[in-house]
């Protein structure tokens, strides 16, 4: 393999409208774009999740998989409030919710090999009572 290969990172967005995550009913889901997204080792990133839901507060969660391994929860993001982000990747993978556009982007920073995966963005509606 060629050297300048070795420094390159695949982050893969893995789609299909029957194969999102979605954690309820009705016209509730989240919409990743589809393709690979090709960067090198220490660029940053942006993965792009818009989310459309009838509840009124929202929560969207970012998992990581690798090779054969099951999905691993990254991080979360609620309406209200910040969410919950792992102390192990608050340093490199940050996300914001955007009620506006209904978008929960994923950032990550100083990209290492080790980031190459399938990336997937979930929703659970929550209603307020």
């Amino acid at each position: 393999m060629k050297h300048w290969l070795r420094n390159i990172l695949i982050l893969t967005l893995w789609l299909g409208n029957s194969l999102n995550l979605l954690i309820c009913k009705g016209a509730d889901r989240v919409i990743q774009p589809t393709g690979d997204v090709i960067a090198a080792e220490g660029d940053t990133v942006t993965l792009d999740c818009t989310f459309e839901t009838s509840g009124t507060n929202p929560t969207l969660f970012w998992y990581k998989q690798d090779g054969n391994n099951s999905p691993k929860f990254i991080l979360s993001r609620v309406q209200r409030d910040d969410g919950n982000t792992p102390d192990e990747v608050q340093e490199r993978f940050s996300s914001t919710m955007d009620s506006t556009s209904n978008s929960v982007p994923l950032k990550i920073q100083k990209l290492q090999l080790s980031d190459s995966a399938v990336y997937y963005c979930a929703n659970r509606k929550m209603s307020s009572i």
